[in-house]
């Protein structure tokens, strides 16, 4: 016995949900064996139908299989709460031929309808028939013998059963003349004519041919499309042979190839098609060898099956298929005997391209039976059945709506008092029992259910026996509304739920007919069934869903159950319990050095948990990193944070925790910098005072910090106005100085200067004359001030007589030179109080202001000219005058110029290679020393100038080192500190130096011989090259003369070989030699011949073959030991 279930799950292990219908798997085609079971399996979705779907089967077109339960077919159904899926089967038990066809399930609910087709096929027990499908379907090489026999054994081997092997051709043999058709259809022969031509052939004996080595097989079978070859051996290897098909001769085209291989002769034939189905011959001389091909085409398979089909007596019927070939031959059977030709008047047989018709036109009750038709690659099988009459109904079933406990009476009537039936629950027939009764009174047929229960509802059907008809109808069962809510254990009216995550109540209802489920929340019904809070209805149960809780989730929520029975209801509260609100951004107090307080308040709303603590976090204000401070939870709202670094900028956080979580964290801090105060300013002393100002200077504090340094405050105080404490160690917020263990107290502290100074030095004005006054200087940055350094003693507000005094600089205790167009910038440092009297004087003439600039200040005088001219030189004069008190400096300003030219330059004489010159002084020196001279001189021809004297003291030289035959001009130019003049005096006339009357003889010298023999300065080498491939060979040689080249090749002279050319460029010698063959190897030999001798060279070329081939069995070749062992390498 063998069981197969067949769903798409088996090869969909996750099959999707139908998109369009209401199936989530279809049911299958399958294959069975007869006597074997087989089950095909429907899914069907069934989370959005609120009632079981109704599921019902068929075989054919119409027949309800819901009447054919029982021994051989059994309907079954389940469903799954976990996936909401329906699952309905069909099970096929021992199944039979008459089985096999085309089948459909149909799935319909309230407002859908899906269907799906599937077939069964039905294997039964391997015939001679299928054997010799088998073969009909099965590969074989081109060319392969039509040998029925071996190939039946072949088919053998896979057989379930142990067959004798059946030989076609005894069996044609045996048989007569009119069974050859029906036997060749029975085991699938293509072509009958080739076969009894072949079996006519078989008969005749062969006489043996001296002509052929082996003649044609007696016949060859290919398959349609592919190619086969023809092949014999002839006795003489140089005899022509032709082809022929059908007694006329093959000419050869890109179908037909002939091939002569020694004695092979082979006819190839490409595609072939029926055309070539035919007899070959091949002759040679006057013999000929025979052959039968047969080309076959592939086999017929039934790709649409017959369907079973009920009509009335009389009525027509028409079986329909379809095959794989247009105009195919079929045969078709009723109950295992052929329907033949004979029979025409009764049974009449249509094609229409692909498709096969038997057609009834008026059926009998004989006509009923199973119809076959069969193909020589398939069979397929449908039943008829042929009623005599029909049966009215007078009164059908119809659908039942009852309470609990109440009872249902299902009741129809038909025309046929003697009809009896079965009655079916959801496709299962009904079993009577104490509670379910059955009875058949007339034509009147019951089933009465007593205490009906929700078990009971269901699809109901009654079947009359021998008749196709199915009544059907619904019981709906009625039940009250009811809630059956289970809160796991805590209290039944409150769920907690912590923020943001999904709240999710199933609250399981009953009732027949299903109840219409309410949600409310303060009186706002929640219809939604998408979004963050909605509600999903199923069939025994409704699903509250929250997606990601709120505060304002919180609240009462009542859920309300009505239908036509009753109503019912229940509150549910809901409360949302989250992590604290992120506190307020704490606020930083006390920085010190490397700490500081942090302090903070609780949150606003502490998420419905008390809050357990906090964390504090930290990081630098240019970082992204937070770092935590405490791993335990503070209690308290402060903190003092330490290990900091002191001018690094930082933040702080706070993070509120209670039971749920931590806290989103709060705002940061506002930036700080745990930084000290500096230390004191050093060195603070009185400068300079007068009459209302002090001057006051200083030196930054020794330790400023890493918070810099904003600026410096100046305060005083009035001499009275404070006090001096003994033994104090410590200083506090009026305390100014601390030194040794005396401290100056101060009640009133005056500023100085408005705001801060940057400055180390400060005056301060404003002041009244004679007042005594303290002054002191503190250093301020972020951190705050810096302790105060403080003067001693009290200055008096008084200016002090100072005897006026010049600091006159270095540099101008000597002239001072300067260049015409430079600017003069002279400072004069002075002392004197009070503030003196200053005067400039030039020469003993006051100054003119328009020329230049005078500018005094109460420690220095500047006297500034832009632009220096000549007239500003001369002695100038400053005067320091207070009161009868006075002092004077000099000073000495030369301005220089670039010098004139010289003047009156005369050519005194000229001798030889020699030129004398002379010239006096220019007329303007440039307010400054003539340093010397610069003396040029210039060919006439050219006129490009050379120095011949730079820095030349003198007012005369000599020129020498001319050239003769040419005529010079000189020029020369006059210096002094400024540099060179800008032009330069230049000599009227040229100096020609002229050519004495001196003879050139040149020396005698002996004329050197050159001549020289050949010699060869790079030799040639020995090569091996590959034949077919241009080669050279190169080598070097000298020789005076030219030395003539001759080539030779094992002693011969190549000069007339228009193989070979030679070259000689340079003294470097090339022989080419054009593709050489192995014939071109040898001693190659180079001659160079002039008068004064000759030499020679000589070097070995090899030429390799390419490929080398060596046929042992047609020739034998002798090498040379020198090429053997060439070859071995």
């Amino acid at each position: 016995m063998m069981f197969i279930s067949v769903s798409s799950a088996e090869t969909h292990p996750e099959e999707p949900v139908d998109p369009i219908g209401l199936f989530v798997a279809r049911p299958q085609d399958g294959e069975v064996t007869v006597g074997g079971n087989i089950t095909f399996t429907a899914k069907v979705a069934g989370e959005s139908l609120l009632k079981k779907p109704s599921v019902k089967w068929f075989k054919g077109k119409w027949m309800d299989l819901g009447s054919k339960v029982g021994k051989h077919l059994q309907l079954h159904d389940s469903y799954d709460r976990n996936t909401k899926v329906y699952t309905f089967e069909m099970e096929i038990i021992e199944a039979n031929m008459t089985f096999a066809g085309g089948y459909r399930c149909e799935v319909s609910t309230k407002d859908k309808f899906d269907s799906s087709n599937f077939s069964l096929t039905v294997n039964g027990k391997v015939n001679s028939f299928h054997l010799f499908f088998f073969f009909l379907t099965e590969g074989h090489d081109d060319g392969a013998e039509f040998n029925f026999s071996s190939l039946l054994k072949k088919r053998g081997e896979g057989k379930s059963e142990s067959q004798s092997d059946v030989d076609v051709w005894d069996i044609l043999r045996k048989a007569p003349p009119t069974e050859y058709e029906k036997i060749a259809f029975q085991y699938g022969i293509t072509d009958l004519r080739g076969m009894l031509k072949r079996l006519k052939r078989i008969k005749k004996e062969e006489k043996k041919s001296t002509a052929f080595l082996k003649k044609l097989d007696p016949a060859y079978q290919v398959d349609k499309g592919q190619k086969i070859k023809l092949m014999v051996e002839v006795a003489n290897p140089d005899a022509d042979v032709k082809w022929l098909k059908n007694g006329q001769e093959i000419q050869v085209s890109g179908r037909y190839i002939f091939e002569a291989v020694g004695n092979k002769r082979i006819l190839t034939i490409n595609h072939c098609s029926l055309a070539d189905d035919a007899a070959y011959e091949c002759v040679v001389g006057d013999e000929k060898s025979f052959t039968e091909l047969f080309v076959k085409e592939p086999p017929i398979l039934i790709t649409h099956p017959l369907e079973d089909q009920m009509v009335m007596v009389g009525e027509r019927v028409e079986f329909e298929c379809e095959v794989s070939e247009e105009g195919a031959t079929v045969k078709w059977e009723k109950d295992g005997i052929e329907l033949t030709r004979e029979e025409t008047f009764k049974y009449r047989f249509k094609k229409d391209g692909k498709k096969q018709y038997l057609i009834i036109n008026e059926s009998t009750k004989e006509d009923s039976g199973h119809y076959t038709v069969k193909t020589n690659g398939g069979v397929s099988v449908a039943e008829l059945i042929v009623q005599e009459k029909k049966l009215e109904v007078y009164q059908s079933i119809a659908d039942l709506t009852v309470k609990a406990r109440d009872q249902a009476v299902f009741k129809c009537e038909v025309s046929d008092e003697n009809v009896k039936g079965i009655w079916l629950k959801n496709g299962k027939e009904v079993i009577p029992d104490e509670r379910i009764k059955i009875s058949h009174i007339g034509r009147i047929h019951k089933l009465t259910i007593e205490d009906v229960t929700p078990e009971d509802e269901a699809d109901y059907s009654f079947i009359p026996q021998g008749f196709a008809y199915n009544l059907s109808a619904k019981l709906q069962f009625l039940e009250p509304p009811k809630i059956h809510l289970d809160c796991l254990g805590q209290s039944p009216d409150t769920i907690v739920v912590v923020a943001g995550n999904k709240l999710r109540l199933d609250v399981p209802v009953s009732g027949d007919p299903t109840p219409t489920v309410i949600w409310q929340k303060v009186n706002k019904l929640l219809f939604e069934s998408e979004g963050r809070v909605r509600v999903e209805m199923h069939e025994d149960h409704c699903v509250f869903i929250i997606e990601g809780a709120e505060k304002e989730d919180e609240g009462v929520y009542r859920v309300i159950l009505k239908n036509p029975v009753g109503e019912d209801k229940a509150d549910i509260t809901v409360k949302v319990i989250d992590v604290p609100d992120p506190p307020e951004a704490p606020t930083i107090s006390n920085i010190g050095e490397d700490y500081c307080t942090v302090q903070w308040q609780p949150p606003k709303y502490d998420g419905g948990q008390p809050v357990l603590g906090y964390i504090l976090e930290r990081k630098k204000k240019k970082s992204y990193r937070w770092m935590r401070l405490n791993f335990d939870l503070l209690k308290e709202l402060t903190y003092e944070a330490k290990r900091m670094i002191e001018g690094v900028v930082y933040e702080m956080r706070i993070y509120a925790v209670n039971s749920i979580g931590m806290s989103r964290p709060s705002p940061a801090s506002q930036p700080f910098m745990p930084i000290a105060p500096p230390s004191e300013p050093t060195h603070f002393t009185v400068e300079d005072v007068s009459d209302s100002t002090v001057s006051l200077k200083w030196r930054p504090p020794e330790r400023i910090g890493a918070g810099g340094l904003d600026g410096y405050m100046v305060e005083y105080c009035k001499d009275g106005c404070n006090s001096i404490k003994q033994n104090a160690s410590v200083w506090k917020n009026n305390v100014l100085l601390q030194y040794a263990n005396t401290v100056l107290v101060a009640t009133e502290w005056i500023p100085a200067l408005p705001g801060l100074t940057e400055r180390t030095s400060a005056l301060v004005k404003d002041l009244v004359t004679g007042d005594k006054l303290y002054f002191r200087i503190k250093a301020v940055n972020l951190a705050g001030e810096s302790a105060a350094a403080t003067i001693k003693e009290p200055v008096t507000v008084q200016e002090i007589l100072q005897r006026p005094k010049f600091w006159l600089p270095r540099h101008l205790r000597q002239t001072l030179v300067k260049k015409v167009g430079e600017t003069i910038n002279i400072v004069i440092p002075f002392q004197g109080k009070p503030r003196p009297k200053i005067t400039w004087l030039k020469d003993g003439q006051t100054l003119d202001s328009k020329d230049v600039g005078i500018r005094n200040s109460s420690t220095d005088t500047i006297l500034f000219i832009r632009k220096a001219e000549l007239h500003h030189s001369g002695a100038y004069e400053v005067t320091l005058q207070i009161e009868n008190m006075s002092d004077k400096v000099a000073i000495t300003i030369q301005i220089i110029d670039k010098p004139g030219p010289p003047q009156n330059i005369k050519l005194v004489d000229v001798w030889g290679f020699n030129a004398a010159l002379e010239w006096s002084p220019p007329q303007d020196d440039g307010n400054a020393q003539i340093l010397g001279y610069t003396i040029q001189k210039a060919d006439k021809k050219t006129m490009e100038w050379y120095t011949v004297f730079d820095h030349y003291r003198r007012t005369n030289c000599i020129v020498s080192d001319l050239i003769m035959g040419n005529d010079y001009f000189f020029r020369i130019f006059s210096e002094n500190l400024c540099g060179l003049s800008e032009t330069a005096a230049t000599t009227k006339n040229p100096a020609h130096i002229q050519k004495t009357g001196t003879t050139y003889k040149p020396p005698c010298y002996k004329e050197h011989d050159f001549s020289e023999a050949p010699k060869f300065t790079h030799p040639l080498v020995n090569r091996s090259v590959i034949a077919g491939y241009n080669t050279t060979l190169s080598c070097a040689v000298r020789g005076i003369p030219k030395p003539k080249i001759f080539w030779f090749k094992n002693k011969m002279d190549l000069s007339g070989d228009a193989k070979y050319r030679m070259f000689s460029k340079q003294g470097v010698l090339t022989l080419e030699i054009r593709k050489p063959t192995p014939f071109d190897g040898g001693i190659y030999t180079c001659k160079a011949v002039n008068e004064c001798g000759e030499a020679e060279i000589e070097c070995r070329l090899d030429v390799r073959a390419k490929y080398l081939f060596i046929n042992t069995n047609v020739c034998s070749i002798t090498l040379s030991a020198q090429t053997q062992k060439k070859l071995q390498k």
